[in-house]
């Protein structure tokens, strides 16, 4: 909760100074007057909504775990009134024969038993819930401290070239194909690979991130005697920057994915000149090993 609210200042904060006019509160527009370039205060005002909605999501995760151990608190006090029932029975039934106290007396037994069972369950499930909220609050410290050295490095880079953004826990990095692509080729070009070069020195500090290669293209059908298609051609596109990661720069194989989407997953429309040329783009989605809370799913 803390890291949340930390994050939503910093880009309270950043709104500010390239504003002029700060933007604090979730859901509230872009100014109309900002002295940043409209799609660079666009993609800060979204990245701020989408921390807003992390930390919603968050809170309504706790909010239902504290319902149910309000739940289970209000049995284990029905269980401790049973209890309470039982043992004035039984003391209103001491001068009765003994079997019938003896009846009494297992099923005094097998609720206090029933009780402690009910007790180290929640006991168990609070425990459980804490190691959860721990290991999301240091996801979350890694996906922000690495957006946060990743925009710093890469600042030479004009916004129609690169764009970096947080979502859904992971860092986006998109660069398009005036940067990395002649059209219709895989082949990286020069500042493309000077992009790449600043990354891979993030990515070799920071060994507990996976990295994930998309490749997009736009709807034009392409068909050459190298590309059958889209599909071909976005594929190359990314497997071509897993080689420069993984021969030039010595980055982990096992941590890359490559992968390519072709025309079918476009950011804008593909009627437009404009439109077509952001859905021209590779994206490299970086995101923090999920192994402890994978575990702990598990148990």
């Amino acid at each position: 909760m803390k890291t949340g609210k930390l994050v939503l200042l910093i880009v309270a904060g950043a709104l500010f100074f390239a504003s002029c006019k700060p933007i604090y509160q979730c859901g509230q527009p872009a100014p109309e007057k900002s002295l940043m370039t409209s799609k660079r205060l666009k993609a800060i005002v979204v990245e701020r909504d989408s921390l807003c909605s992390t930390l919603s999501a968050r809170d309504n995760e706790i909010v239902s775990l504290k319902e149910e151990i309000a739940t289970q608190k209000e049995k284990i006090a029905e269980l401790n009134q049973m209890i309470t029932d039982i043992e004035k029975k039984y003391n209103e039934l001491s001068g009765a024969k003994l079997s019938e106290a003896e009846q009494f007396n297992l099923a005094l037994k097998q609720k206090t038993q029933e009780l402690e069972e009910k007790e180290k369950l929640l006991a168990e499930r609070e425990r459980a819930l804490n190691e959860l909220r721990d290991v999301v609050a240091r996801q979350d410290s890694i996906t922000k401290r690495l957006n946060d050295v990743l925009r710093n490095a890469l600042l030479g880079f004009n916004s129609d070239e690169l764009s970096v953004e947080v979502k859904n826990g992971k860092v986006y990095v998109s660069m398009s194909d005036k940067l990395l692509f002649k059209s219709g080729s895989a082949a990286v070009e020069t500042k493309g690979k000077e992009a790449i070069k600043v990354l891979a020195g993030v990515l070799e500090k920071n060994l507990d991130i996976d990295i994930l290669i998309e490749g997009h293209t736009d709807n034009v059908p392409i068909k050459t005697a190298v590309y059958q298609d889209n599909w071909d051609l976005s594929v190359a596109r990314a497997t071509s920057i897993v080689r420069i990661l993984t021969v030039d720069y010595k980055i982990v194989p096992t941590r890359l994915t490559a992968s390519g989407k072709g025309e079918f997953s476009p950011r804008a429309t593909n009627e437009t000149p404009e439109g077509r040329a952001l859905n021209r783009r590779t994206e490299i989605i970086l995101s923090p090993k999920l192994d402890e809370i994978m575990q702990l799913l598990k148990q």
